[in-house]
Formats: structure tokens, sequence, C-alpha cells
């Protein structure tokens, strides 16, 4: 009874999705006559998709990972919907289940219903004037229709227990059509494993780094402080007059190395983010930026903190890119969530040509971003805009 029910459940929920997709199907059709819209309605259309990924992880036990997002400049984006195979894997399952997604679903809302109703129709026909129509349309006005019910209602349970298989016919269409090709796996296996590699490999460069400026910067400076300070000591003892300088030479040097400190700990993860959240913070970046940028942000909330750093440095770097190498007169800064996904972008009106190869911390930002799943990419032809698109999965 048990799977009858999670049947039922998954099949009525199954209905309500069927009838959504002839709604994504006539807004697909729309946006195929009309491209301009079809960068807005793909990723709603995902969405629809998304929850049945859900339905079926709930109900089969089986996840069916969902396509990277489409990320990028419009004209990006609507060439990715069209060359995208995850795209025309979600086209024909939106058909598939648009047909039979409304038929089980109808079968299994429908078939309870009637089954309810059938052993009641003897008992109550007669006392009726003129009979009625059961739930099949039959105008029962005698004992031989009412009668009827009796073999109809065997039917519909043996119908009923048969909808755990109409329930895992959709399932098993549904992990057909959406899942990817075993060479897509292996091809995405292969990037977590060398996104895993890269972010073990941007730790320990990390932790160098680290280790560097503490031993070549803030440790010299300390040991610094600990010789003044010993000369302090035996001027004091020969000449307390001449001590005075010898002391504050020591505070000074002191306060430089309190103050490398301070950027070393700032580089692990800056206290602005603490202090103001991501928005907050990036628009400390925007101000201090010597090219005028705007931040058009919605408020994002607090986000994991390497979400939030990985967020900061990519803003950071790339807003010191604009001021060194784009020549560029504005800038735009850009932040929001969609759905589950926080989206960064840095726009500037700049001479464009930005390239990776020649250190302009790109791949420091890409490498970084990759470490937690996330993509970056950079449209920047010559003569300009370069755009920056930065996505970070933020777990919601």
């Amino acid at each position: 009874m048990k799977r009858i029910w999670a049947a039922f459940a998954y099949l009525a929920t199954g209905l309500l999705t069927a009838i959504a997709s002839w709604l994504a199907l006539g807004v697909l059709l729309l946006s195929v006559v009309i491209l301009p819209l079809l960068p807005i309605t793909a990723p709603v259309i995902r969405r629809i998709v998304d929850f049945d990924r859900q339905r079926l992880a709930r109900y089969a036990g089986v996840e069916v990972p969902p396509p990277p997002p489409l990320d990028g400049p419009w004209l990006h984006r609507a060439q990715g919907v069209l060359a995208d195979p995850a795209s025309r894997r979600e086209g024909m399952w939106l058909v598939t289940h648009a047909l039979f997604g409304t038929l089980f679903g109808a079968i299994a809302i429908g078939v309870p219903g009637s089954l309810v109703q059938q052993p009641f129709v003897p008992l109550i026909w007669w006392a009726v004037p003129g009979g009625f129509e059961n739930s099949f349309g039959v105008h029962v006005d005698s004992w031989a229709k009412a009668l009827l019910s009796v073999p109809i209602a065997i039917v519909l349970a043996l119908v009923l227990t048969q909808l755990p298989r109409l329930a895992d016919l959709d399932a098993r269409w549904a992990r057909t059509l959406l899942a990817p090709p075993r060479a897509s796996l292996e091809k995405r296996l292969a990037e977590v494993v060398a996104t895993r590699a890269a972010a073990l490999q941007a730790h320990g460069a990390e932790l160098r780094r680290i280790e560097r400026n503490l031993h070549d910067g803030t440790q010299n400076k300390l040991v610094g402080v600990v010789m003044m300070l010993g000369i302090a000591e035996r001027t004091l003892r020969q000449n307390p007059d001449g001590a005075l300088q010898a002391l504050l030479r020591a505070q000074d040097a002191a306060g430089e190395a309190l103050e490398e400190l301070r950027n070393v700990v700032r580089s692990i993860h800056p206290p602005v983010l603490e202090d103001l959240g991501l928005d907050g913070a990036i628009q400390a970046l925007a101000a201090r930026c010597p090219v005028p940028c705007v931040l058009q942000a919605e408020h994002v909330g607090r986000l994991p903190a390497a979400v939030e750093a990985a967020a900061y440095f990519a803003v950071a770097e790339a807003l010191t890119n604009v001021a060194k190498h784009s020549g560029a007169e504005h800038a735009w800064v850009s932040l929001g969530i969609d759905g589950e996904r926080l989206v960064v972008l840095v726009h500037d009106d700049g001479k464009g040509g930005a390239d990776e190869k020649r250190g302009t911390g790109l791949e420091g930002i890409r490498g970084r971003v990759a470490a937690l799943d996330g993509s970056a990419s950079i449209s920047s032809p010559e003569g300009g805009p370069t755009v920056l698109t930065v996505v970070l999965p933020i777990g919601k």
C-alpha cells in the first residue's frame, strides 16, 4: 500500500508538471520564433525540468545531474541554448512528459475517485429520482446498470495496484531523456577531478604565499622591533636621556609590523566582508576604483564565507585590471542571486582584448572560482567592451 501511495503522489505531481510542460512548450515555440526571448525563457523552462529531476530523485532515488548553467552575455546564452545537447534533451522531455504525464496523472487521480464512488452506486441509485450519472458518464436508472458498478470497481482496484508500474515507466522515461550520455558524465567527472586538483594546488599556493609574507615581511619587522628594543634597553642603562629616540623607533617598527600582519590577514579573508557583507564590501571596492564605477546590486544577504571571499577577490582583481589595462572611462559591477547561484558581472567600456595569458589575473580568478564548482567567463573583443561573468553556487 505504501508503494501505491508513493506512485500516486509521484504521478499526481507529475500531472502538475505536465500542465506546466504544455505551457512551457508554447513559450518555447514562441521563443524559437522570436529569438531574443530565448535567453530569458530558457532558464524558466529549465526550472520546470529541475523540479521534475527532484521529483524523480525523491521517488526513484536516482539523481539526474542538472546541466551547467547558461551564463555570459545575451548572444552567448542564445547560442548556448541552441547548441546545448542538454537543452535538446529537455525539449524532448517536455514533449513526452506533456503527453504521457497528463495521461498517467489523470489515471492516478481519476481511478481512486471513481473507485470510492462505485460501491455506493447500488445502494443509492434507487433513492435518486430519475437516477444519476456515475463517474464514467453512464446514466444509472436500473438495477442492471447499478450492478455493473461491481465489476467496474474490481477493474479499478486492479488498475490501482498497477499505479507503481505506471510510475516506474514514467520515471524510466524521465531518467532516459534527462540523463546526460555516458561520455558527458565521464567528461564531467574529469572536470571535477581537475577542479579538485586545481583547488588543492591553489590551496597549497595560498599557504606558501601566507608563509612567505609572514616570514619575509612580518617576521623580519618583528625581529627588527626586538633588536630596537634591545638597543633601547642598553641606551637606557648607559644614556637615559637618549633612550627616548630608540624607543620611538621601536614603536614605529612595531606599528609597521602590525600593519604588515593586518595586510596578511586581509589577504586571507577581508574583514570588510564580516563587517559589511558582500554587497557592502563590493560597494567599498567600487568607491575606491580609480575608474568611475557603479554598483548595481540586490541585497544578497550573508552567503558562505568561501563564496563571499571568491566573489570579492574576483571583483577586486577585475577592477584592478580595469584601472591598469582597459583604458575605460566607466565600469559597472552587477551582483545578484539567480536561484541557487550568485552571479557577478564586471563590465567596462574600455578597449577590450583581455588575455588570460598576459598575467592579468584572469587565470587566478578562474582557478579560485572553479575550486568552488563555479564558472568564470570573459568576453573581451578588440575594441571592447569587456564583460567578466562569475557564477558561484551558494548551496541554499
